[in-house]
């Protein structure tokens, strides 16, 4: 009798868009996809769903999945480092946004390869049953790390999924539409959530994300709001949805860095984006990973970083090396996070 083995299967799948008079070709050497015609308006989103379904096709147990960067010498990012972490989906798009990579690689090589973004895991796995559901959720706490590395993920993926030149307003409500869409890819927002976000009546914003082909919005003029997300990715997450509504939730007020009503979206996702990598009191992360989370440039980030200290959300930050940054708390925070936390 033949055994049959994974060893073979390489999870690594390239998509590459071909720039035409009537619309981008799309190839696949995968597949042997070559020359299949997209609208400009939607290649983006067609390109991550092609991807998606591969990733999905050729699944394998978590356990068999190893690094591809790894197989290849690790001649995606430029510094050399050994392999550390969980094997985790890298989703990669070049400068030009012609080239678009998806890959099994561990979070070291992840992290230090540019243009890169972690996936969410969007395989569907069994659902636990319902005892250890309960049990789970008497157990967790309402916010924990669980609530920040989903918010993490999330955002690291929208990072690849929107344009560069999305704003931080529409950041903010890609990220919550995210969290909080059904199996099917529907989202309902009433009009008091959007309301205490600052965002009712900013019809600029879903115009921007329809733009960007990520989502459509059918019924824009009725209450509540009501969108359909586009993105195969978004369609079928792994993550249970009470799960993730106890993240969007804590996105919302992201403790310990919970930006004060009325701040610019450009500082509630910097202090999210922040929160989302800080461990009790203190923070770190690469300075590239923060820029494209948080859609600025370095000198940018470094002035939102300076705009946080003197509203003493962080006591300060520095560079710890030409290509990372730490952060602190201000003791204000630590004493709010200690009161919430009794």
């Amino acid at each position: 009798m033949r055994l049959s083995t994974h060893d073979t299967v390489q999870r690594i799948w390239t998509v590459r868009l071909h720039s035409q008079p009537g619309g981008p070709l799309l190839s696949c050497p995968h597949c042997a996809l070559h020359g299949y015609r997209l609208p400009a308006s939607s290649a983006r989103s067609a390109v991550l769903t092609h991807l998606a379904r591969h990733a999905q096709h050729d699944a394998l147990p978590g356990h068999l999945r190893t690094c591809q960067c790894r197989a290849r010498g690790c001649s995606w990012h430029p510094r050399r480092r050994g392999c550390a972490g969980p094997v985790l989906l890298a989703l990669t798009c070049d400068r030009s946004g012609r080239m678009w990579r998806l890959a099994d690689a561990c979070a070291a090589c992840a992290a230090a390869t540019s243009y890169t973004a972690v996936v969410p895991d969007t395989l569907p796995g069994p659902a636990p049953a319902k005892s250890t559901r309960r049990t789970a959720r008497r157990s967790n706490p309402l916010h924990g790390p669980g609530e920040r590395l989903c918010v993490r993920e999330m955002l690291t993926y929208l990072a690849v999924a929107l344009p560069r030149y999305s704003s931080p307003a529409a950041r903010l409500l890609a990220l919550q539409c995210a969290l909080r869409a059904d199996r099917q890819g529907h989202v309902r927002l009433p009009n008091g959530f959007l309301r205490g976000m600052r965002l009712r009546g900013r019809a600029e914003l879903w115009s921007e994300l329809e733009h960007a082909g990520w989502l459509i919005c059918p019924a824009r003029p009725h209450s509540p709001m009501k969108v359909h997300l586009l993105d195969a990715a978004m369609q079928s997450q792994a993550s249970g949805r009470s799960t993730r509504a106890r993240a969007a939730h804590w996105a919302l007020r992201p403790t310990p860095l919970a930006a004060p009503r009325g701040m610019a979206p450009t500082m509630q996702l910097t202090a999210l984006t922040l929160a989302a990598h800080t461990c009790d009191s203190t923070g770190s992360a690469e300075l590239d990973v923060l820029t494209r989370l948080c859609g600025q440039s370095p000198q940018q980030l470094e002035d939102l970083l300076d705009q946080l200290v003197r509203s003493r959300l962080l006591a300060g930050w520095r560079h710890i090396s030409h290509e990372e940054i730490s952060w602190r708390l201000s003791p204000q925070v630590e004493v709010g996070r200690a009161a919430v936390q009794r």
